[in-house]
């Protein structure tokens, strides 16, 4: 997937060693959405989009309360490429995916579809919200995680020492 390389590679400096983990997260993340429903091509490009920059304000925050750093990058880079149309079901995409609740509802169709992938993702597949946990274990040994838990694990840790009253700010209720 061309356009995930071109959109995350400016971003490979800052990102350092966790580079290749969130990568990784974003091709299953991808894959994952394709288990779910067939997309045209404009909802394959507006999916690639908004997974490579769902969680990048980790880095460019940096923060665990990454969701409107994430969101900001996103305008950024659809603002550069002339999709100014797409943004707001992009940020709706990114400021949804750790929706506890179902995103169903949403004016946008793909917002749940990526939230129910997000989560089956980050969950190791213990969610697999709606999809073959065969495909799930197919796609994780297709595409490793390279560490991308782990460090997600870490950041939560210190976030939370830092921040016990607000221990998961980009969980929505």
């Amino acid at each position: 997937m061309e356009r995930v390389d071109e959109i995350l590679q400016p971003f490979a400096t800052i990102m350092g060693k966790d580079y290749h983990a969130y990568r990784n997260h974003v091709y299953r993340l991808i894959r994952l959405c394709n288990e779910l429903a067939e997309f045209n091509e404009e909802e394959h490009e507006k999916i690639q989009i908004a997974a490579c920059f769902h969680d990048i304000g980790i880095w460019t925050g940096p923060s665990l309360d990454y969701l409107p750093p994430s969101e900001n990058q996103a305008i950024r880079y659809l603002t550069k490429i002339n999709k100014e149309s797409w943004i707001p079901e992009i940020t709706q995409m990114i400021t949804m995916h750790h929706a506890v609740r179902s995103c169903a509802g949403n004016q946008y169709k793909l917002v749940d579809l990526f939230r129910r992938a997000d989560i089956a993702d980050f969950s190791l597949g213990l969610f697999p919200m709606g999809i073959p946990r065969s495909r799930i274990t197919q796609i994780k040994k297709d595409i490793p995680n390279a560490g991308f838990h782990f460090m997600l694990l870490k950041r939560a840790l210190a976030w939370f020492i830092k921040n016990p009253l607000n221990p998961a700010p980009m969980f929505k209720w």
